[in-house]
């Protein structure tokens, strides 16, 4: 438990927040969209939520820190791959420093050019609706302009673990 300070302010040990938002389980996908070079680009994310269905609006951040960070801000559109249970490596290549993610990756050009993924569970292509001030992240939302879903067993993380997505 954190304690609150004289000041009135609380404090936040940041180790024991990872620690309890990890007990809210999340799906994971890979954001992609293209360099200024047209290269293509993508990082894991845990963080994507739905905002609207009218109109189709969705969400995720990336850290300031990201060296890929300017270049999600200079292309108009970007893609959520939602990853399917069996991309682990797919997950962890993609989070990694490795720079040519795409090599010997099967991947198709959705709209505006950005990499859509291949054996994903779903994807969303979508144009950049809005970037807003996320503390040390940036919250990108987007209107999706084209999707699809497949029947395969998402990928899930929670409490540091990724694992399938279980129906019961």
């Amino acid at each position: 438990m954190n304690a609150m300070t004289g000041t009135g302010e609380f404090n936040i040990d940041p180790q024991a927040l990872r620690q309890t938002l990890s007990c809210f389980p999340t799906g994971v996908a890979i954001a992609t969209t293209r360099s200024r070079d047209d290269e293509p680009i993508g990082v894991t994310i845990s963080s994507f939520n739905s905002v609207s269905m009218d109109p189709p609006l969705v969400l995720w951040s990336l850290a300031r820190k990201a060296g890929s960070l300017s270049e999600y801000r200079a292309h108009r559109g970007f893609a959520i791959n939602i990853l399917s249970a069996d991309q682990v490596e797919l997950c962890k290549l993609f989070a990694s420093p490795q720079r040519d993610r795409f090599s010997g990756l099967e991947w198709v050009e959705g709209a505006h050019g950005v990499p859509c993924i291949a054996g994903c569970a779903a994807s969303l292509e979508c144009e950049t609706h809005a970037i807003h001030d996320g503390g040390d992240h940036e919250i990108f939302i987007g209107r999706v302009i084209a999707h699809m879903y497949s029947e395969k067993t998402p990928l899930a993380f929670g409490k540091g673990q990724l694992g399938a997505f279980a129906v019961a």
